[in-house]
């Protein structure tokens, strides 16, 4: 241990840690300096405290004759555990003295052996390989005692000198293993030369590391050019080296920006709230927005190793739980669908069983509370909800149509009734024209007369019906543009009247118009929803889905309203 590296003990008991660490851990090598240390630092301290015992027995008057220090247990602690070390070191002697003696034997071997292939110049030439080979093993063989190595290596030497000098070729021999040698570290150097353009790196990484071994396997080469070579090859392994390092950082850099879009992903899908999602077209948008990001996921490298599974368990259970509420929701719109399915089905047997009835006033008014009762039920998939309406309006068509067959002395007043509702159509579509200032009750006016008249014929009905509708919607957003300034001017006359209620009225007043508008959006939703399931097989389905349509416009009109009565307020 270096002085400037002595470490300073405080305490005895920190001194007989470290003693005792050093005495039971068998992994850890024994320095004699170390412990010739803890010694010095532990009597040092014990006599620091026998000192200060002395003094303080004589400060308090003791006779300096009959003073007797008082045994120390640390010490009996200390020096046990330095029997233990003792031991150990006496243990690691006798086993390195064991390996000397071993080592000396074979070494002895080695040289009689070398000695036994010199005895003719003839056989010393054949044996020249082997005697290369003792060289080295001889190389390998570790240290022997110290009274034998210096004896030990003279014989070996004499020996070997006398194997070349029996055989003349010393020189020769050595001269021919440097040029040898010199051509496969040339070699070497060449190879590790090209593996500075190797495509991949890491393969020339590894393939560096197998000719590095080879170079320190062959032997010496002349003495003057021993330099030059090392040098060369070691420049050539520090472009291998620097690549490769080089290469790895490029990794690190790219996982760790993998890493960042790994994370931004987590938060996208972690930022998807399932609460908000109510109809089925809005959770596969999500579903579908997902499935893109985790498509994207999978072009996306790996993250650094010690955070690949963190970041992948937190993006997996982030989808994981969006696709488990994704099923929750299905699972009860399917119970849904099944309650209506079943209400459908029982309208559709109510329809069949009044079908062919000839009650005609009755049935004709059972059939549209049907209808009506109809529009009421909930979705149901499509592929069963258009079987079951073609069904339902199969029955309800062949009653009015057995119906109409049996009135036909009314068509002559259908004829009739059809050309006045014609007329007032015509009016009305005047009115859209030209305007009036009574607008509204020029059109209550007409459309009274038209509910007034009587049936028209059935092959007319729908087409009159949908130019009657159509005229009465434009009429319909004419008034409701004038209507809904009126209805705003008016609202904020009111606001000056709601003020006088006392502070936060209008607040209170426009938190109860934000809750309504959210509610008519809801129930918008729910309209829009029904229609996408709609299928206009039939003229009645035709009705049905127009029916829908202006409840869907007046509803847009009120919420338009509402917004901007909410935006006074703000």
């Amino acid at each position: 241990m270096d002085s400037q590296e002595k470490r300073v003990y405080a305490s005895k008991a920190e001194v007989l840690d470290h003693l005792k660490e050093l005495a039971h851990n068998e992994e850890t090598e024994i320095d004699k300096a170390e412990i010739a240390h803890l010694k010095t630092a532990f009597y040092y301290l014990l006599n620091q405290e026998r000192e200060a015992a002395e003094k303080a027995y004589l400060d308090a008057g003791g006779d300096p004759a009959k003073y007797v220090a008082l045994p120390d247990e640390d010490e009996e602690t200390f020096k046990s555990e330095m029997n233990i070390i003792k031991e150990r070191r006496q243990q690691a002697f006798l086993k390195q003295e064991e390996e000397k003696q071993a080592n000396l034997k074979r070494k002895q071997e080695i040289i009689e052996r070398i000695k036994a292939l010199t005895t003719t110049p003839e056989e010393a030439g054949q044996a020249y390989q082997e005697v290369k080979a003792l060289q080295d093993e001889w190389k390998e063989i570790k240290a022997v005692p110290a009274e034998n190595a210096s004896e030990l290596w003279n014989n070996y030497k004499l020996a070997l000198e006398f194997f070349y000098d029996l055989l003349k070729m010393n020189f020769e021999a050595r001269e021919y293993d440097f040029k040898k040698n010199l051509e496969a570290k040339t070699a070497l150097c060449v190879a590790a030369e090209k593996l500075g353009t190797e495509e991949d790196v890491v393969s020339a990484f590894h393939q560096l590391q197998e000719l590095h071994n080879q170079f320190r396997e062959i032997g010496p080469v002349a003495r003057e050019l021993r330099e030059e070579v090392w040098t060369r090859f070691k420049q050539a392994s520090s472009v291998v080296n620097k690549r490769h390092a080089a290469h790895f950082e490029a990794i690190r850099q790219q996982e760790e920006e993998n890493l960042a879009k790994k994370t931004e992903l987590c938060e996208k899908v972690e930022a998807i709230t399932t609460d908000e999602l109510k109809t089925s077209a809005e959770w596969e948008a999500k579903s579908k927005e997902i499935i893109d990001i985790q498509a994207e996921w999978k072009t996306i490298g790996f993250a650094p190793k010690a955070m690949n599974v963190k970041i992948f368990e937190r993006f997996r259970t982030a989808c994981d739980q969006f696709f488990t509420a994704k099923n929750e929701f299905f699972t009860g719109m399917k119970e849904r669908f099944q309650e209506n399915i079943a209400k459908k089905e029982a309208l559709v047997k109510a329809a069949q069983e009044l079908q062919d009835s000839t009650e005609w006033k009755k049935t004709a008014d059972k059939l549209i509370e049907l209808q009506k009762e109809w529009k009421t039920v909930g979705m149901v998939p499509r592929k069963i909800g258009d079987q079951l309406w073609a069904d339902f309006l199969a029955a309800c068509n062949k009653f009015f149509e057995a119906r109409n067959a049996a009135t036909a002395g009314e068509r002559n007043e259908q004829q009739e009734n059809l050309k006045n509702k014609q007329g007032i159509i015509e009016q009305l579509k005047q009115l859209l024209e030209n305007g009036a200032e009574d607008l509204q009750q020029q059109v209550q006016k007409l459309t009274e007369q038209y509910n007034a008249i009587g049936h028209v014929p059935f092959k007319e009905k729908d087409k009159l019906f949908r130019e009657y509708h159509d005229t009465l919607d434009e009429l319909y957003k004419k008034l409701n543009k004038t209507r809904a300034a009126r209805r705003l001017n008016a609202f904020k006359d009111n606001l000056k009247e709601v003020a006088k209620r006392g502070e936060g009225a209008i607040e209170n007043e426009r938190q109860r118009m934000q809750r309504r508008y959210n509610e008519m959006k809801e129930e918008l939703n729910t309209y829009e929803t029904n229609l996408s399931y709609l299928t206009a097989s039939s003229k009645k389905g035709n009705s049905l889905i127009d029916e829908m349509n202006k409840k869907v416009e007046k509803l847009r009109d009120e919420l338009n309203l509402m917004k901007e009565k909410i935006k006074t307020m703000a």
